[in-house]
């Protein structure tokens, strides 16, 4: 059995305690990955170490040749692309034409940041004194600690990796215990890159290691992906300890489907937004809202398509929809399943695992749909986190407003429609980070900002020059040149 270790200062390390623990394939539980170094608070303290060390080096490298390195990790990961989306659809089951666009992702990223290190623009403005100058620019910060889900294990990692390391900050990177095999990877590409010594550096472990991430006072930032819950509590810890944290949590996102749309087109916005990735985004389409004069045709036409989708290991060529994550989440579906026909949703298809065609070994559950829900049902709020849709049906354009924006979250909203007037209505009103108009709720790209309102995040966004945000710090300088003491609100009125 392989044995992989943590990536810190430099150096391949196992956990201080010696301890280990497994990983395993959803698409075969009897698959066994590896084994996977088990750190905690030692591990922890020795990664912060490296990377507070090494930041007072790399702060001082040239933006720009930071760029230069930023670009070696893009070449890399360009070059291992097809080999690295085998790996992760090994231990994390999407088919590997989503890993290798999940690969992409980090290369698109790490190409944008490298750009963006020659324009972390700043601002000069005119002073209100005479002989002096005004000026601001940016700043690292100092030690990242970023927590990221396993649902795209090299994709979101790299939306705050690779950013927060060209601003000139250094990284402890904790991927999740589902993923950890992307994390080395992550590791062995910054590594062939040529960063210093304790600028990247990985931990491989359970939740209570990310905690102490979290609380350890020379860890600076926090860049987190997962649940709302855990999201939260993080927040609550920051705020205490007064250090910044960007959060992406839950999502419960919902397409439109108007009656003048292209049905043909929204139905394939529904099925990718809902069933790819097995519905494991966080801007998976989770919930369906479409206008009474269609419903039920278009109820038909999903039916139809859901029921002809391929299921299957990701590593099986023509699978369309891998397993769920682990045996919990398998349980989680059936679970939604149930309470929502007994809320009095009516289940349209699927609801069930899927053991046949030798699948019984994986955590595999068939794309399912739930239609005849409204607002006051339970899948109509909570988050899933499986292939599992839920429909609504609508009696107007204000009706469908109203339904989607009945959501504790608020990542991402899509409408289908022709009427350029509802759209850009839509566009306005739907309470979303992120909206689409004739698209589905999935398809983020990396140079724009991603992020969401309401539960889904606290205001900051990833993607884009916006990620280099919470990276940095502003720092004003004035440089008063005029020899002699200047007042200012007070010498010059």
């Amino acid at each position: 059995m392989e044995n992989f270790k943590n990536y810190i200062n430099g150096e391949w390390v196992p956990a201080v305690s010696g301890k280990t623990f497994l990983n395993y394939n959803p698409a075969n539980l009897e698959d066994i990955i590896g084994e996977f170094a088990l750190s905690d608070k030692e591990d922890v303290n020795n990664a912060v170490v490296a990377a507070r060390k090494a930041f007072e080096s790399w702060r001082l490298i040239p933006a720009p040749k930071r760029g230069d390195m930023m670009r070696k990790v893009g070449d890399i990961f360009n070059r291992r692309k097809k080999e690295l989306a085998q790996i992760m659809t090994r231990e994390m089951g999407k088919p590997t034409f989503e890993t290798e666009g999940d690969v992409q992702e980090a290369i698109d990223t790490a190409y944008y940041a490298a750009s963006e290190t020659r324009r972390l623009f700043g601002h000069t403005v005119p002073s209100e004194m005479n002989n002096k100058m005004n000026l601001s620019f940016r700043v690292p910060i100092g030690v990242v600690g970023v927590i990221t889900a396993w649902n795209f294990p090299i994709a979101v990692p790299s939306w705050k990796i690779l950013p927060a390391i060209a601003a000139g900050n250094t990284v402890v990177f904790k991927p999740s215990k589902d993923a950890p095999h992307s994390g080395v990877i992550f590791a062995e590409i910054m590594e062939e890159a040529g960063f210093p010594k304790g600028v990247f550096n990985v931990l491989l472990g359970k939740g209570s290691m990310g905690d102490h991430i979290v609380h350890h006072p020379d860890v600076n930032v926090i860049g987190f992906t997962g649940s709302t819950e855990i999201g939260t509590d993080i927040a609550e810890v920051c705020g205490k300890l007064n250090k910044k944290c960007s959060l992406e949590m839950g999502g419960k996102n919902a397409q439109i489907v108007m009656d003048d749309a292209n049905l043909e087109l929204a139905l394939e916005g529904a099925l990718w937004g809902a069933f790819g990735t097995t519905g494991q985004r966080c801007t998976a389409t989770s919930r369906l809202i479409v206008h009474k004069a269609v419903y039920d045709k278009f109820l038909g036409m999903l039916k139809e398509r859901a029921e002809k989708l391929k299921i299957g290991p990701g590593l099986v060529q023509g699978t369309e929809m891998g397993p769920v994550i682990h045996l919990k989440s398998l349980e989680n579906c059936e679970r939604i399943v149930k309470v929502a026909v007994k809320e009095g949703g009516r289940l349209v298809t699927g609801g069930h695992r899927v053991t046949q065609n030798n699948l019984d070994k994986g955590c595999f559950f068939e794309p399912t749909i739930i239609a005849d829900v409204d607002e006051t049902h339970t899948i109509f709020n909570e988050e899933v986190f499986g292939p599992v849709l839920c429909v609504a049906k609508a009696d107007s354009f204000e009706h469908a407003l109203m339904l989607i924006n009945h959501s504790e979250y608020g990542l991402s909203g899509s409408i289908y429609t022709k009427d350029v007037n509802n759209a850009w209505t839509a566009a306005r009103e739907i309470q979303t980070g992120i909206c689409y108009i004739n698209a589905p709720t999935i398809g983020a790209e990396a140079h724009m900002p991603f992020g969401g309102v309401k539960g889904t995040g606290n205001g900051h966004r990833e993607g884009g020059w916006t990620a280099f945000d919470i990276f940095t710090e502003w720092k004003t300088v004035y440089f008063d040149y005029s020899d002699k003491l200047q007042r200012a609100q007070i010498d010059n009125y």
